[in-house]
């Protein structure tokens, strides 16, 4: 089992080695929560590195990483547990062909054995390598009454299954909590969780994660990126390209044998940073060539 580290330089090392260029205020959030054994909330806008916090504390210290991919309409029996219907249907069956009684037939179809895990109760479950990584991917997609579902877990880390009783974490998990901000979590989670805002990058330390993540780009096509990024991002559209779409333009720019930026290939490659033809309208010809000569 990899020890947990001891300091802020020490959590930022751990994120370096996995190749997660982090600054000081998300390393001592990130240190913090796991020193006090807070879930962490990281809120952000999409693509900026928030979920992949997650799967590299999972990586470098070796443990299983479990996420629960929220979305509308998630209730508890996706995302805590549901009952095995069919198994506990045939035991039924079997145990009225064995002459068995219906008392002992309850209670013995509400076992553990028949109880199919979903990743919240998963996640409090021992493991030999440490506590996992719980990973609770976009709340904001959830409605309201899933986030009250979720306050018992994430302050005691334990919940009450009503035919088993309480199943407590014997080692509380180390839970990143995710949201874009599409809505407001309720300020009741929140209160249980540390808070971080991850931001988009400033074009240093951009232009750092794309070398780690891409380093197959040449240097000069990996600046004119990172700046033809940083001012795209000064425009007026409805969503502004993440680090995640900069990773991906580089490798797409590499794919296609570029060492430098021109108009063109912009133009034909504005779907990779963009996801919304409004914005790609908004941006292709003219406003791409202006960006393009201000940054080259």
């Amino acid at each position: 089992m990899i020890d947990l580290p001891t300091s802020v330089d020490a959590t930022r090392a751990l994120l370096a080695a996995g190749r997660y260029v982090a600054d000081t205020s998300l390393a001592t959030a990130v240190f913090l929560a796991l020193r006090l054994g807070r879930p962490l909330l990281l809120e952000g806008e999409a693509g900026v590195g928030k979920t992949e916090v997650a799967k590299v504390l999972a990586e470098t210290l070796g443990r299983r990483l479990i996420r629960l991919q929220c979305y509308e309409g998630l209730d508890a029996a996706a995302a805590l547990y549901e009952w095995n219907y069919s198994r506990q249907m045939l035991e039924i069956r079997l145990a009225e062909l064995a002459g068995e009684g219906r008392d002992a037939v309850a209670h013995s179809i509400f076992g553990e054995r028949f109880l199919l895990e979903r990743p919240l109760l998963a996640a409090l479950r021992p493991d030999p390598a440490g506590a996992p990584v719980l990973l609770i991917d976009e709340l904001d997609r959830t409605d309201e009454p899933f986030e009250a579902f979720l306050l018992e877990l994430l302050s005691d880390f334990q919940v009450t299954i009503p035919e088993i009783g309480t199943v407590r974490a014997p080692a509380p998990p180390i839970a990143v909590v995710t949201s874009n901000r599409t809505r407001e979590i309720h300020d009741a989670l929140k209160r249980r969780c540390l808070y971080h805002w991850i931001g988009f990058p400033d074009a240093e330390r951009e232009l750092e994660i794309l070398h780690l993540r891409a380093p197959g780009v040449p240097e000069r096509l990996s600046g004119q990126i990172v700046r033809f990024v940083q001012k795209l991002r000064t425009a007026d559209l409805f969503k502004l390209p993440g680090v995640a779409e900069t990773i991906d333009w580089a490798h797409a720019l590499v794919a296609l044998d570029k060492v430098a930026l021109d108009p063109e290939t912009v133009n034909a490659t504005l779907g990779v940073l963009l996801k919304y033809q409004d914005d790609i309208a908004k941006t292709a010809g003219a406003p791409a060539q202006a960006i393009l000569a201000e940054t080259a």
